[in-house]
């Protein structure tokens, strides 16, 4: 049986649905049509795979996001083919011929193990966790053949996902990469274009508009901070003293991650000389990491809602670390705000090994506020992979900061970071 999706590609969009290789970059601006050229994507994968029960994903930054986004389009382009059936709760549609496409977050990466992958698009690409397309997308994507995958994004400064895997993609000519334009484009009117660049930030207009990783990391919280540490040399090798026990300070997950950052305190400076994350496993799980770090630890502080009782257990998660031998603390509570403003204060005194907090700190760098349609940042973060790290740094300087046994200060040696 034949069927027309209603579906009008503008130019652009044609121009990639004839460009498109197995694997694929594209920086659009803001207005594009990326959703709605990823769901059509996917649509034609489903219907022209000759495998048994293709399997089509589109992961979005968050599964709220996913649902927000692309739902109802995914609904409304397979509406005319006979006896679709659609998932609500799963944000899953089923075609008649086997296939499937289904819409995921990337809050959660560790849930997509095990799948196999046909077609994917990588939506916002530039929030996503930095390894999750290593070490999760890429082993799905080898169980079947011709499988392709389409990332998609708007820069958000120098590093990141999304920067990186451009580069990438420009570096290999199998895969196809493009920076779209609003200004090359057409696809918004140029009265509207202008009006935009009057009253939007001069970055946020250069990211979201002209497609430019030129301009800083849009909202970024600690931006300034961390650039001051790095221009200071404070971003650097950092070695653990045996000499001195180490802080321990989490944002504990069990779907969503559990950040640790690993902290000496040694004169007037903190130095943070490690940080591990991991998803979905449990407290005896992160004991055993302190273990095998080899640490000598003074407390381990846990968020103030580890005190809570679970429903199932009865039992709290600061309980089960004192069963489980971590000398536990719980950090006082504080707004967030009032955290972030710590976090700025005791910055200055922070110490990174660059080795071994390299994930961390890319957190830092991409938390950010969140923002409007209009790019205007609101009173609060956002919530996204970066979170987990961005709480659980905050947690520290919001125990220490009131901490007075600071001694003489020691002077550092500085070495470039290239």
């Amino acid at each position: 049986m034949k069927v027309t999706i209603p579906y009008k590609p503008r130019q652009h969009q044609l121009d990639v649905h004839n460009s498109l290789k197995r694997f694929n970059v594209l920086c659009c601006h803001r207005r594009f049509g990326k959703s709605t050229l990823a769901v059509n994507h996917l649509i034609r994968s489903a219907l022209t795979n000759p495998l048994p029960r293709p399997r089509n994903y589109l992961i979005c930054t968050t599964y709220s996001s996913a649902k927000r986004i692309a739902w109802d389009f995914l609904k409304h382009y397979t509406s005319v083919i006979p006896e679709m059936q659609y998932h609500e709760t799963e944000l899953r549609a089923d075609f008649p011929n086997g296939a499937r496409i289904q819409l995921l977050g990337a809050e959660r990466p560790n849930s997509l193990r095990g799948i196999y992958i046909d077609s994917i698009v990588l939506d916002e690409y530039q929030n996503f966790p930095p390894n999750m397309f290593a070490e999760v997308i890429r082993p799905a994507l080898s169980d079947r053949p011709n499988s392709n995958a389409i990332f998609t994004g708007t820069p958000n400064g120098f590093g990141g996902p999304l920067y990186d895997i451009y580069q990438q993609a420009l570096q290999n000519e199998n895969w196809f990469a493009k920076i779209y334009k609003a200004s090359e484009t057409g696809i918004i009117d140029p009265e509207e274009l202008e009006e935009a660049r009057k009253i939007m930030p001069p970055e946020v207009f250069a990211a979201e508009y002209e497609v430019s990783f030129e301009a800083n990391a849009i909202g970024s919280i600690y931006s300034t901070s961390l650039n001051k540490a790095d221009e200071e040399g404070r971003v650097t090798k950092v070695p653990h003293d045996d000499q001195l026990k180490t802080e321990v300070f989490l944002d504990l997950g069990m779907a969503d991650k559990t950040a640790m950052w690993f902290v000496q305190k040694k004169g007037t400076a903190l130095h943070i000389i490690d940080y591990f994350e991991d998803s979905g496993e449990s407290l005896r799980y992160y004991a055993n990491i302190l273990e095998e770090k080899g640490y000598m630890y003074n407390t381990i502080w846990l968020p103030h809602d580890a005190k809570v009782r679970e429903l199932g257990t009865g039992v709290s998660r600061y309980e089960t670390a004192l069963s489980l031998g971590m000398p536990a603390q719980i950090v006082p509570k504080l707004p967030i705000l009032d955290g972030i403003n710590s976090v700025r204060m005791t910055m200055s005194k922070c110490w990174f090994d660059y080795e071994k907090t390299k994930e961390g700190l890319n957190a830092l760098r991409q938390y950010r506020w969140a923002t409007n349609d209009k790019g205007q940042a609101k009173d609060r973060p956002e919530h996204s992979w970066a979170s987990h790290a961005a709480d659980s740094f905050r947690y520290m300087c919001t125990a220490i900061s009131s901490s007075t046994s600071w001694e003489a200060k020691i002077q550092y040696p500085k070495m470039a970071i290239i």
